[in-house]
Formats: structure tokens, C-alpha cells, sequence
């Protein structure tokens, strides 16, 4: 038996800044607020442990079994590791210390980093860039006819830079080369979208800049189910005949219908999930065809590894219904067992 996962002592709800009875949708727009602070990419090293924390947060309340699990076993709200005046050891009291203020990076600081950052992009996140939402490029060259020409002579600065910093095969590829250039843009025209657009049309602009990048630079292969998805897939490249042909007889594709989405979740708006469902489902599809399974096996396993990626997000029994064909074979068994469902013959 693994060994089991030791419970964090502090306030995970108040780390992300909600309420504990906070929907699983309110978790992850808290967690993502709180990245495009805190990410070392924006706040600089500085910003190292805090992302951390966010993660750990994110990791707990996003997960149902985990979530219930701290819900119950939590420290009382306000708790943050020891007692306020005691000593970590268990000693007398100790003095808090004065919190360091630290200068906030420049802009140029900023972008600098990003820059730098674009040359350290692992494989899994130039894949992700490339499924992501591609930047509206036609909207920034359109907003530049707006900005003072310094701003304009900044943003080609940058861009050239960032095609620099990316590998050859990457530059070649718009949609991540667009989804670079538009983490940078937000960054040297802030406020001035707000100026030119107005605060709500100044900030949905700032998503749609940071939309791609934020959907993959730091993000794991397939996200939290990473995991899970991975052992799929060496599962189905070492599938048998008899796996194959199982899997084949759950892949009619007006069976199977269009893929199901977790209410508290969009594919339009969760872009990082939609980015790593897609993946995932893509390597499932190559996993199958290595193994050499035909069109109907690679729809079953596209779904599973989709099913997957969402795992955390469907209630238990809708997620037991969808995955009915596959449970104790594909899937491994659902938490509450009053929510199992018999797999479909």
C-alpha cells in the first residue's frame, strides 16, 4: 500500500483566498488569479514558494477524495503551520519576524524573464502551446496603431526576441510562437489596455493575451491526471489482441456520442483542461495504433484518457456513468463504491 499523502497544516481555502464551501470552478479561477502574481515567470524567484503553495492548494481542494478527506482532518481556519508566538520545536515563544519588502520586478524585468524562460520550454510544454487557444495577433498589430510609437518599438523588440529564444522547430509554429509574443504583450501594454478598451474590455483582452501561455508554461503533460494518463498509456502500447478487441467493442462512435464535460467546468473557458483532454486523448489514439488497433479502439481509448483528465471534476456517480465500459480494466475503481455502475456488456 502506498504510503498515505500527509495532510498540509495550514488553511488550503484560505491560501487560495475563498470560501471552504467554494465550487470547484471558484478553485480553479482563485488558483489561477493568484499564478499570474505569484508565477516565478512574473515575480521572479521570489515567487518560487508561494506558486508552490498555490499548487499544493489547487492539488488538494481539486481532488473530491482529497478535498473530503482535509475537510474533515484540517487545522481550525487560520491555522498557518504553528501556533501564532510559539516555537516550531515546541519551545517557548519566538519573535515573529518583519516581513522583507521587496522592490516589484520592472516590466522590462518582466519580459526579460519570460524571454528567458521561453528558452528553457520543455517538450511537454511546446505541445501544450500548440493545442492552446492561438493569441489574437490580428487584435494586437490592430492595437498598435494606438500606442505611443515606444510602446509599438517595444512590442517588436520583444517579439523578435522571443523568436529568437525558441527552438527552430518551435518558431515555425505559429500558435506557440503567438502565444509567446502575446504573454510578453500583455506585460509591456498593461494598464493601457484598460485605457484604450476600458477596465472590463482592457482585462478580457489581458486573458485573451495570456490565455495560451498560461494554458501550458508550467503546467504538467496532462495536468493533475498526469499521472493516471501515463499509466493508461503504457497499458495500451503493451495491449493484447484481447485488449484491443475490447476496447473496439466500446468505440462505436454514435455510442460513445460527443464527449462529456463536468457541469462546474467549460471547454471554452478551462482552457488548461481542454489543452491536456486533448493531449491525452492524441497520445491515447498513438498508443492504440503502435499496438495496432483499429479506428474503433482508438475512439475508446481517446475517451478514456479524456475521462481521466477530467476525473476530479465530475461528480462521483456522473463520472461512474461515463466510464461504465471501462471500469476494472481502463480505470481503476471509483472512491464511494455506492457510486459504481455496472460496466455496459
Amino acid at each position: 500500500m502506498p504510503p498515505r499523502t500527509s495532510l498540509p497544516d495550514d488553511d488550503l481555502y484560505a491560501r487560495l483566498g475563498i470560501p471552504a464551501d467554494a465550487s470547484v470552478e471558484a478553485i480553479d479561477v482563485a488558483w489561477r488569479g493568484l499564478l499570474r502574481t505569484y508565477h516565478p515567470d512574473v515575480a521572479g524567484p521570489d515567487g518560487l514558494e508561494m506558486a508552490k503553495r498555490i499548487n499544493v492548494a489547487h492539488d488538494w481542494l481539486s481532488d473530491p477524495s482529497l478535498r473530503a478527506r482535509y475537510d474533515v482532518e484540517r487545522p481550525p481556519r487560520g491555522r498557518v503551520g504553528v501556533r501564532d508566538g510559539a516555537s516550531p520545536r515546541g519551545g517557548g515563544p519566538r519573535s515573529t519576524p518583519a516581513p522583507v519588502r521587496r522592490r516589484a520586478p520592472t516590466v522590462a524585468e518582466q519580459v526579460a524573464a519570460v524571454i528567458e524562460r521561453v528558452g528553457r520550454l520543455e517538450r511537454d510544454e511546446l505541445d501544450r502551446l500548440a493545442l492552446a487557444e492561438p493569441a489574437p495577433i490580428a487584435f494586437l498589430a490592430t492595437l498598435r496603431r494606438f500606442v505611443s510609437p515606444e510602446l509599438a518599438d517595444e512590442l517588436d523588440r520583444a517579439a523578435k526576441a522571443v523568436r529568437a529564444a525558441l527552438p527552430p522547430a518551435a518558431r515555425r509554429r505559429p500558435a506557440i510562437r503567438d502565444a509567446v509574443v502575446g504573454r510578453v504583450a500583455e506585460l509591456i501594454l498593461g494598464t493601457t489596455l484598460e485605457d484604450l478598451l476600458g477596465g472590463a474590455g482592457g482585462e478580457r483582452a489581458r486573458e485573451r493575451l495570456t490565455r495560451g501561455w498560461d494554458a501550458a508554461v508550467g503546467q504538467p503533460r496532462y495536468g493533475p491526471a498526469t499521472p493516471a494518463v501515463q499509466d493508461l498509456l503504457v497499458r495500451l502500447r503493451s495491449a493484447t489482441r484481447d485488449d484491443l478487441a475490447a476496447l473496439a467493442a466500446t468505440g462505436d462512435r454514435d455510442r460513445l456520442g460527443e464527449a462529456p464535460w463536468p457541469p462546474a467546468t467549460s471547454r471554452d473557458e478551462d482552457e488548461a483542461l481542454r489543452v491536456s483532454s486533448e493531449l491525452a486523448a492524441s497520445d491515447a489514439v498513438a498508443a492504440v495504433a503502435s499496438a495496432g488497433g483499429g479506428a474503433p479502439a482508438r475512439r475508446a481509448a481517446a475517451r478514456i484518457a479524456h475521462l481521466l483528465v477530467l476525473r476530479h471534476a465530475f461528480p462521483i456517480r456522473s463520472f461512474a456513468l461515463h466510464a461504465a465500459p471501462w471500469l476494472g480494466t481502463f480505470i481503476g475503481p471509483i472512491a464511494d463504491p455506492r457510486a459504481r455502475v455496472r460496466p455496459r456488456p
